[in-house]
């Protein structure tokens, strides 16, 4: 009986809403007894028709071989930088640490700005003024809104172009650079990848850290940073990006007036292909809690066509830390033998790409017990790869690029820097059609035959930090890179 009550209420109630509902919908539509139905959504397109409907890329040349390039989009906002092709691999041993002091010393003032005048007027635009300096490129950048494009721009050109680069302020600024050397020091990650470039690129300026060694943090003169203006900031050497509100005839017109005095012409050094050496380097600290370990070999440069069969391997191993959920499910046979095991707490495959070389590896976290047995883990999947990578594996990994690429395009300060970017080290834009093209033409066979080519029986660089007494012997790594078989 009870059961009959509760079927009979559940009825009742079902017929109530049901009413309700259909009188609702009566109201709404007074004029008709019949009931009306529209979907708000509206369809959506597929990933294909999203990359082909990307804004247009427009690029012009000034007089003196200074590049502007731009790609409009609806935004009230606007990102608008200055790209230059310089970093820490143009440096020598003597000046190493000079591009990065650079950066640092042109947020101090210009000859026509205070420090504080710059500060204040960047504030009461609504804008954010940035910098960063790779091992090939230095940038400076500002957000702001679109009708700002010309004022930003303006400061940029000042910033790079008039610098007081006081020799009091040079010196205070000494300490602030050590102190962050200090807390890259802190960052594990960093620390492994400054390792595996020296280890790799020895005797290469591309082995040089960004920072420099203190020694000459502490001895960088004014004539040092003149001198390396004058050399490297010329027309040929940089690229003037924008995305966001920004119409590109306007911005030309803005480069020709802020940056057409720029020489166009370029003295400095050329750059030569580094030679990768097979090598090794052990910081042992037993008072860490961890220890924490990393391989690579030599990749391809960034404009080779091997670049997006390399990113597919790299995906396939993917990343994995033991906060993630998922265990002996997850799709990386690595990170399902770590999450069962213990392996490792934590690791990351990477691959840097440079212009001409490259780093393709994987850096992890462990306990100093577990040392052998995740580098054994691991060498076991690159030759996994190498031999043996199946249709679902690189299906898998061209569909994780696909949405990283996708999900990377929202904000103009991303695309600016990719404008950037891609116009120093292509020499054009890489379009998403092309990257989506790219992808789509590798599969299994050739993802095996990359792999084959840059990691089979290659010298790996390797890197241990902290109790990493029980790293495997360099011989014994050398031996796990291919697989004796008859």
């Amino acid at each position: 009986h009870a059961i009959s009550a509760i079927c009979a209420l559940n009825s009742n109630m079902a017929a109530l809403a049901h009413s309700v509902t259909r009188v609702a919908l009566q109201r709404a539509v007074p004029s008709s007894n019949v009931l009306m139905y529209r979907s708000l959504a509206t369809p959506a397109i597929n990933y294909k028709e999203a990359v082909r409907s990307l804004p247009e890329t427009k690029v012009t040349t000034l007089d003196n071989g200074l590049r502007v390039v731009s790609e409009q989009t609806p935004h009230k906002s606007a990102t608008v930088g200055l790209y230059i092709d310089a970093g820490s691999r143009f440096e020598t041993q003597q000046n190493n640490g000079t591009a990065h002091f650079l950066e640092h010393m042109a947020f101090k003032g210009t000859s026509n700005r205070s420090q504080y005048q710059l500060e204040l007027e960047v504030e009461n635009m609504g804008a954010m003024l940035n910098a960063y300096t790779s091992r090939e490129m230095t940038a400076y950048y500002a957000k702001c809104f679109d009708h700002d494009i010309g004022h930003a721009t303006e400061i940029l050109s000042d910033l790079l172009q008039n610098p007081i680069l006081d020799p009091k302020l040079i010196e205070s600024e000494r300490g602030v650079i050590i102190r962050e050397g200090q807390e890259v020091n802190e960052q594990i990650e960093e620390v492994l990848l400054d390792y595996l470039h020296m280890a790799a690129y020895q005797g290469s300026p591309l082995g040089y850290t960004i920072l420099g060694p203190n020694e000459n943090v502490m001895k960088i003169q004014q004539s040092d940073l003149r001198e390396y203006i004058d050399t490297f900031y010329t027309g040929p050497r940089m690229v003037l990006a924008a995305a966001g509100g920004v119409d590109h005839e306007e911005l030309v017109a803005i480069a020709e007036k802020n940056f057409g005095k720029l020489s166009s012409e370029y003295k400095g050094p050329s750059l030569t292909l580094p030679k990768f050496t097979g090598s090794e380097i052990r910081d042992r600290d037993d008072s860490r809690p961890l220890a924490h370990v990393a391989l690579a070999v030599e990749g391809c440069g960034i404009a080779h066509k091997d670049y997006y069969a390399l990113m597919a391997a790299n995906t396939i191993i993917g990343q994995w830390d033991r906060s993630f959920g998922g265990g002996a499910n997850l799709a990386s046979p690595l990170a399902s033998a770590c999450a069962q095991n213990n392996f490792a707490t934590k690791f990351t495959s990477f691959f840097t790409a440079y212009s001409d070389t490259g780093l393709w590896g994987c850096f992890a976290s462990m306990e100093r017990e577990m040392i052998e047995e995740f580098v054994f883990e691991l060498q076991a999947e690159w030759m996994r790869i190498c031999t043996a990578a199946t249709d679902v594996d690189v299906e898998r990994a061209k569909n994780k690029l696909k949405a990283s690429f996708a999900f990377s395009t929202d904000g103009t300060t991303f695309t600016c820097d990719e404008l950037g970017r891609q116009m120093l080290s292509h020499g054009r834009r890489v379009n998403a059609m092309e990257v989506n093209q790219a992808l789509d033409a590798i599969d299994a066979e050739t993802v095996r035959s990359v792999a084959y080519q840059y990691i089979y029986d290659k010298c790996p660089a390797v890197v241990g930090v902290g109790p990493c007494e029980a790293l495997t012997d360099y011989s014994r790594i050398r031996g796990g890179m291919f697989w004796m078989r008859s």
